[in-house]
């Protein structure tokens, strides 16, 4: 798939100018968004990038636009198991409702930034060792084994979910304020300054960023090997996450089997990487059935794993009264 540079420009520019309306325009002030707000945002946003795969599906073929499609599937629903790790910040530091919306908006940018670097690195490894394909094969392997391990821990362990050393760096190198001060990171108080719970939740945020973005473009790229297909389905991906943040609300725990839908995806795509390593190796002369997967096939797995996955989580919550 060749894009050409003006192509890029123009992607980067309409992506830009939208991030910059949902930042300075939609979110120009801490509020919580209504049920109607957030409905017609993350509507509009799920719109154009259903709009954005046609078009590839009509400019650059039907392969291409399936593996859009299977990109986007994927890194939305990675991300909206990220959401639940947000909540978890959200709760642990009391993080009032109005000021939620600008803590998620600041964890938004920082994960497309760390996204974006983690997309140049992919491309640049994968485009010079095709042997990278077993590392990400066996990392996506391993993470979804370690999904199934933190479902199963996960009311035991919500506190360290949102601990890690770069926090805890943060909490013996800084002096830190026990209050809120609006959307301020540093306020001046008892004579010294000191940073805010916003400070330190906007450090959880960003680090959390970087662990997703470890498992999500590995996954992404075990779907298409293309750097703007991976790029532009990351990005749709995140826009309009803010706010279904609170479209979803209390039903983010009602999600529960999320995660091991999530560990099918990931172990399924695992597997496609390590079997196209082997087909690229000329590993698999003599085997009796095909190595390579199709995206046919991965879209069709995917779109099943979620559909089940849902349904599944719904009746089970329904069940239990929740």
């Amino acid at each position: 798939m060749q894009v050409h540079f003006f192509a890029w420009a123009i992607t980067v520019a309409v992506m830009s100018l939208l991030l910059a309306v949902d930042v300075f325009v939609i979110g120009r002030r801490p509020h919580v968004p209504s049920l109607t707000e957030a409905g017609v945002m993350v509507g509009v946003f799920i719109a154009l990038a259903i709009l954005f795969g046609i078009g590839v599906w009509v400019v650059a073929g039907p392969t291409y636009g399936k593996e859009f499609y299977a990109g986007w599937l994927t890194e939305y629903s990675l991300s909206v198991d990220n959401l639940f790790i947000f909540l978890l910040i959200m709760e642990k530091f009391r993080v009032p409702a109005r000021l939620q919306q600008y803590a998620l908006l600041v964890g938004i940018i920082l994960a497309l930034v760390f996204r974006g670097v983690f997309i140049g690195l992919g491309a640049a490894m994968i485009s010079t060792m095709a042997w990278v394909f077993f590392i990400f094969g066996a990392f996506l392997l391993y993470t979804a084994v370690d999904l199934v391990r933190d479902y199963r821990d996960r009311d035991s362990d919500e506190d360290g979910a949102t601990e890690n050393l770069v926090m805890r760096f943060v909490r013996r190198s800084f002096a830190t304020s026990d209050r809120f001060d609006g959307t301020r990171l540093v306020v001046g108080e008892r004579g010294r300054r000191r940073v805010t719970p916003m400070f330190i939740v906007i450090v959880a945020l960003g680090t959390t960023d970087v662990m997703f973005a470890l498992d999500s473009i590995p996954a992404i790229y075990g779907l298409t090997q293309q750097p703007y297909l991976v790029f532009t389905a990351n990005v749709f991906a995140l826009m309009g996450l803010r706010q279904l943040y609170f479209l979803l609300g209390g039903m983010l725990k009602r999600l529960v089997y999320l995660p091991l839908g999530l560990a099918v995806i990931l172990g399924f795509i695992g597997l496609k990487l390590v079997l196209h390593a082997v087909h690229h190796y000329d590993l698999d002369a003599g085997w009796a059935v095909p190595t390579e997967i199709s995206v046919e096939l991965s879209l069709l797995v995917i779109v099943v794993t979620l559909v089940v996955t849902i349904v599944a989580s719904l009746v089970r919550s329904r069940s239990r009264g929740s």
